[in-house]
């Protein structure tokens, strides 16, 4: 079984990061170890939400596992809690990264044109130095901007998207996948590029609700599709398929929360997503 371990915030409340991570992985037959970097009392759109750093546990919890020869195939990374923070995030890559992992990093920061609530000026900087060091990020359209000094558009056209993309593989990192933009007209999901050129989309039928969480959500069931043996693009496609039947559940639910996705009851739909796949590989 391959094992990852990500490195992100737990919100006690919110369907997102740590309590998204966690069973989505799981449930892709991974095993999911965790590094906490924050523990909040709800995810950030929340009114006075509590925080609280975990950077001092971050160090003895990897000299604790290098110390009993513990390794991990992937190393995902998600929410940091400062820009002190996303350097101890290096270093943990340095600790743990070898000839065959993959460090996979979701810049959970912003969305909507802005930074999350409790990020100044100087977080996309720190963040874009760990993205330096990636072998897939994943950021929303936000995130990119904000990463690579890019002016916000909202409704971008295909060129600006092709420049966003070439400006942040110029960080370092070996392949970037823009998410929630749209491929064509009418549709939502990612465009992908790496270092060689190679380029990609796919987007499915934009549904009318928007939701807090998809994109941990995303990169959750995209880590997994990797540890699966999928490529990025199918991976991608299993990750968006997840998420839009997660928004079209939880639209359709009386009881749906509206701060984050009913993803838990879309767990089969996930699975069958990637047995598809699965199966076109070994076809």
């Amino acid at each position: 079984m391959k094992r990852i371990v990500t490195l992100q915030d737990i919100s006690c409340l919110g369907r997102c990061s740590l309590t998204v991570a966690l069973p989505v992985i799981s449930a892709m037959g991974v095993e999911c170890a965790v590094v906490p970097t924050a523990v909040l009392s709800t995810h950030t759109l929340f009114q006075d939400f509590t925080c609280l750093d975990l950077s001092a546990q971050m160090a003895p919890i990897a000299h604790h596992w290098k110390t009993q020869k513990i390794g991990f195939d992937a190393i995902y990374t998600g929410y940091l809690a400062s820009p002190a923070q996303c350097g101890q995030v290096m270093e943990f890559f340095q600790e743990f990264r070898h000839s065959d992992s993959l460090i996979f990093v979701d810049p959970a920061m912003a969305d909507g044109g802005r930074l999350y609530a409790g990020f100044g000026p100087e977080f996309p900087q720190a963040m874009a130095r760990v993205c330096a060091q990636a072998d897939i990020i994943v950021p929303n359209l936000t995130e990119a901007c904000l990463l690579t000094g890019t002016p916000y558009d909202p409704a971008p056209c295909p060129q600006y998207m092709e420049d966003l993309l070439k400006k942040l593989l110029d960080l370092g990192c070996c392949q970037a996948l823009l998410i929630g933009v749209e491929p064509q007209p009418g549709l939502v999901g990612v465009l992908g590029l790496d270092q060689a050129g190679r380029r990609f989309s796919y987007g499915l039928p934009r549904l009318p609700q928007s939701y807090h969480g998809t994109g941990d959500l995303f990169a959750s069931a995209c880590v997994g599709g990797l540890m699966n043996g999928l490529s990025l693009e199918q991976a991608a496609q299993v990750a968006a398929g997840f998420v839009s039947a997660s928004i079209a559940a939880t639209a359709a639910s009386p009881t749906a929360s509206w701060y984050g996705v009913e993803f838990e009851g879309q767990i089969p739909t996930l699975l069958d997503l990637l047995e598809r796949a699965r199966r076109q590989i070994s076809a």
